[in-house]
Formats: C-alpha cells, sequence, structure tokens
C-alpha cells in the first residue's frame, strides 16, 4: 500500500527511493557527448556506511542527464530538458532491467510531458509502440525522480527562485506518476531542508553546487563525486541464482499476460524432483517492486528470496516476478490498479499450473502488504488454490488504511506543532482526495474493501501479522481471520507476532521512518518456520 500523495509500498520512506539507470560509466549521456567525462558528476547513496546507489549525472543550466542504479533495483537513465529553475519541460526516462549491460536496450521508455494541471505520459515496451496516457498534475509541479538526488535538487532550485525562506514547491514524482506539495526551507544560502511525506533531506551545498546531502532519520547520506572519479564508480549486480550447493535450481523465466506485457522473475525448482512438485507465486506490496521485494533503505532485506530459499530446501517450487514495468517486466505500472496487478498474477498462476514439473493442484499463494490484498482477490474466485498466506495484509478499506498512516504520521512527527496537527491532517486527507481523483491506483485503492474478498474465500489461508506494524495495525488481522471464518473456511491459521513491524523484522516501535536504523534485516524463523511448516503440510502429496 503507498502513502497518500506521495508513492510506493505503505512505508512513508519509499517516496525517497525510486529507482534508476542506464550507463553513463565509459560512454557520455545522450545529447550531451561534446561536455565530456570532466563535467560528470555522481552523488555515492550510503546507508549506514554502506554503498545503497550511486547516480551519475550531468547537469547545464537547460538540462539533466543522468542515472540512478540501486542495489538490486531497475537502472533508469533520465533525460531532463528545463525551461528555467525547475521548470521541466519534457522528460524521458528509459528503465533498464537490474544488473543488464550497457548495451542492452530498455524494458521500457517513458516520456513525460507537463501540460497545465496533467502530464501526458507515452510508455513504450517490449518493442510495442507508444501509448499514450494522461495523468493529473498540480500545475507547474517539478518532475523528479524519487533517489534521484540530481533531480531532488530541481525542487530546491525552484524553491530559491521563488523568494522567501521557507516555501512549498509541487512536486511530480515520475517513477511512481504521484505528486505531493513539498516544504523547502532555505536555512542559508549554502544549506536547505526539504520535507517530502514526513521526511526531511537536508542539502549542503558549496559555490552553488550541492556537495552532500543527508537523511537523518534513514541514515542515509549522499556525497558528491566529480570528473573521471565518477564515470568509473560502479555497484554489483542483483543475484537471483540459488545459493551454491542448494537443493534446487533457480531459473530466469519470462511470463506473458493478457494485455500483452511480460513479467521477468524467478523459478526455483527442487533438485532431484520425483513427480510433479507444489509451488508458491510470491505477491509483493505496492509501488513498483523487483521480485524479491528488496527495500535498499534496509540492505539485505530481500524477503521473498529467504521464502523461496526456505521453501526451496524443503521441496517446493517459488516463483517470484518484478512488477510490471519494473525490473525486467515490460508493461505501465503507473497507470495500474489493484486489480490489474490482481490479473497479472492470475496470469502467471495459469503459467505456473502449466508447468509439467508443478501439481497444478498444489499451488499457493503468498502476499505482503497489498499483495495480501490480492491473493484473496484471486483466491475467490479460484477455489482449486491450495491455499494462500498472507503477511501484514489488511481488513480495512483503502481510505481507512491510509487515513490512519496520515494521523500516525503527523502525530508521531516531532517537528510538527500539537497546535496545528489537527490542521495538518486535515489537509494531507484533502491532498489524498485531490490525488485520488487524478491516480488511477489511488483512485481504486481507496474504495476497496478486503473483506469482501476475505467473504468469498474458501481455501485454507494462513495470516502472519506483526504486533507492533504501524503501516496495517495488528487488530486488522483479528478481523480479516474472522470474515474467513464467517464464510465456513474452517483453515483458518492466525500467527501474530509481537515486536515484529510491517516488514516482519524485529522492532520494538515499529515507525516507518525509523527502518533505516533497523539491527535486524532478514526474516528470522518465527516467520519462516510458520509459512514453510503450513504450505509444506498442505502441500504434501494426498
Amino acid at each position: 500500500m503507498r502513502m497518500p500523495a506521495i508513492q510506493s509500498r505503505i512505508q512513508f520512506i519509499a517516496v525517497l527511493l525510486a529507482f534508476a539507470a542506464s550507463s553513463l560509466a565509459a560512454q557520455n549521456p545522450p545529447g550531451l557527448a561534446a561536455v565530456g567525462v570532466d563535467s560528470m558528476s555522481a552523488f555515492v547513496v550510503l546507508v549506514r556506511g554502506d554503498t545503497l546507489g550511486i547516480e551519475r549525472f550531468i547537469q547545464t543550466p537547460d538540462r539533466l542527464v543522468g542515472e540512478l542504479t540501486l542495489r538490486g533495483q531497475p537502472r533508469l537513465v533520465y533525460d531532463i530538458v528545463l525551461d528555467g529553475p525547475g521548470h521541466t519541460r519534457y522528460m524521458t526516462l528509459n528503465v533498464h532491467a537490474p544488473g543488464a549491460s550497457p548495451q542492452t536496450p530498455p524494458v521500457q521508455r517513458l516520456l513525460l510531458r507537463p501540460a497545465g494541471d496533467s502530464v501526458a505520459v507515452d510508455v513504450a515496451s517490449g518493442g510495442a509502440p507508444p501509448r499514450t496516457q494522461r495523468v493529473g498534475m498540480i500545475p507547474d509541479a517539478v518532475l523528479v525522480i524519487g533517489n534521484a538526488f540530481a533531480t531532488l535538487e530541481l525542487a530546491v532550485d525552484r524553491a530559491r527562485s521563488m523568494g522567501g525562506d521557507s516555501v512549498q514547491v509541487p512536486v511530480f514524482l515520475a517513477t511512481g506518476g504521484q505528486q505531493v506539495m513539498t516544504g523547502v526551507r532555505l536555512v542559508s544560502a549554502d544549506s536547505a531542508v526539504m520535507e517530502i511525506g514526513g521526511v526531511e533531506i537536508h542539502f549542503t551545498s558549496r559555490n552553488g553546487r550541492v556537495t552532500h546531502i543527508a537523511v537523518p532519520a534513514q541514515l542515509v547520506v549522499a556525497t558528491r563525486v566529480d570528473g573521471l572519479a565518477a564515470s568509473r564508480l560502479a555497484i554489483d549486480r542483483p543475484d537471483y541464482s540459488a545459493p551454491e550447493g542448494a537443493p534446487y535450481t533457480a531459473q530466469e523465466v519470462r511470463v506473458p499476460t493478457p494485455n500483452g506485457d511480460t513479467l521477468a522473475g524467478t523459478l526455483t525448482l527442487p533438485e532431484p524432483r520425483s513427480g510433479r512438485v507444489a509451488g508458491v507465486i510470491t505477491i509483493s506490496g505496492s509501488g513498483p517492486q523487483e521480485r524479491d521485494e528488496a527495500l535498499p533503505i534496509v540492505p539485505g532485506y530481500r524477503p521473498f528470496r529467504q521464502i523461496a530459499d526456505t521453501l526451496g530446501r524443503r521441496g517446493v517450487a517459488v516463483l517470484r516476478l518484478d512488477d510490471r514495468g519494473y525490473g525486467a517486466s515490460t508493461g505501465n505500472f503507473t497507470t495500474a490498479t489493484t486489480a490489474d496487478l490482481a490479473s497479472d498474477v492470475r496470469a502467471a498462476l495459469a503459467w505456473l499450473r502449466a508447468r509439467p514439473e508443478m501439481d497444478p493442484a498444489r499451488i499457493f499463494l503468498l502476499g505482503h502488504s497489498e499483495g495480501a490484498v490480492i491473493a484473496p482477490m484471486i483466491a475467490a474466485d479460484d477455489p482449486g488454490l491450495a491455499g494462500i498466506v498472507l503477511l501484514s495484509g489488511p481488513s480495512w478499506t483503502g481510505r481507512r488504511t491510509l487515513e490512519y498512516q496520515i494521523r500516525y504520521g503527523v502525530e508521531q512527527d516531532s517537528t510538527i506543532a500539537p497546535a496545528v496537527r489537527a490542521t495538518t491532517i486535515a489537509a494531507r486527507i484533502a491532498a489524498l482526495d485531490t490525488t485520488a481523483a487524478q491516480q488511477n491506483w489511488l483512485r481504486y485503492y481507496v474504495t476497496l474493501d478486503p473483506l469482501q474478498a476475505a467473504a468469498r474465500t474458501r481455501v485454507p489461508v494462513l495470516i502472519i501479522q506483526g504486533g507492533t506494524d504501524r503501516q496495517v495495525p495488528a487488530e486488522q488481522a483479528e478481523e480479516l481471520a474472522a470474515a474467513l471464518r464467517r464464510n465456513g473456511e474452517g483453515d483458518v491459521t492466525l500467527r501474530l507476532l509481537p515486536g515484529r513491524n510491517h516488514l516482519l523484522l524485529p522492532d520494538p516501535d515499529g515507525h516507518p521512518a525509523r527502518y533505516g536504523e533497523l539491527r535486524v534485516r532478514q526474516l528470522g524463523a518465527d516467520v519462516l518456520g510458520p509459512i514453510v511448516e503450513w504450505i509444506v503440510s498442505r502441500g504434501a502429496k494426498g
């Protein structure tokens, strides 16, 4: 689930985490070939001292061309043509598969053209002709790319051009199709603070160039490197292969969908096999995500890889996929609703059932967060599923969940004076309504009631919920279980894990803004054990 008017995966920090780039190393960006590497700059992005990503860019007064590569995430090449400080004439955005070579064509190309209160988005993927959608936008918003800090700097440039020490700057997030008003405080000529989604980003400059960026709440810092050193920076490719000695193989696969897109993923198959095997399809939370559901702000958090590995060692196959329009998958995520994403999972289910290695009667769905909304939507119409696993899944309507997140975020924000919190909450809920009228996913999601699908689901269900979840409060797990049991389904298991947050990691507080401070960053036996034992016991040959 996403934060209202921001984006992404129901995590307050997700607005800071976009994805990116193509190769500027060893070659100059398109359109600026004459500039040379001496004019190239880069931000090296660190979390707790570990390299999270690299953003390379070349900037002139009327153009910003660059890349950002986050560990394990797709790469995006961006080219922004400007008509003044932060005023975008158009932006091109090429999405490359994680770890793809510089010569590999992008899996998706986008052209964004702002005009008044909307932006036209031309999307081309999989070699198909471009398709044009129009997305609502605050007039003259600054087009940015999440954690591409050079693009976020454009909002600071706009703020300085507006005058005053504290201004509100409209921002449109190209990677998510959402918009938000950001507050920018100009502390001095060389210092500025941007507040976006309740999280502060600190910019430090020297001689008019940003040299250091910090996101204190996330323990994220970005340091500038210039010239030849910037062109030579590199980051590891994501690894989806099976660990050495694992009793399963990991195959790169492509799943076709009815609308002509192709979902890229990894299928782990136990080896050796005696006959057909049971299988699981993982379904990620909201926002565009790659197949492991990695969260760069929490290095090492790859829950679906852990689940696939654990199940593979117990003889169960797992199919995990990049979301449409993300990673190596084609399609357009920006315009997709929860129902559209459910249709992609149905296509994956049909594809997996048709595999000769699989027993079609022993296929499970496992969803996290919004994925735990999608799984019952599919199970309600498909009693042939062997069961579904719901991790951190909501029972409340989308509107109620998002309003809870707004209130919690404001009430926990020490920078917002108690006297103005009520008006701040009201303003952010109003912004939610404005955005819902313009954005496909949010318009659909605010009206979505997970209990409707739960009332029609008649397959075995396992619910796992963290006791300190501040995105989907734990009380919702009981409501979800009760709705499933009322329809006559007797096989409903609920596991409430004290001291576990929305990511199902140990966390006594659970505040999403402090995920970057988590010391344990992988699922423990208290999460993996119940999942695996439940699936293995119900997926045994009968």
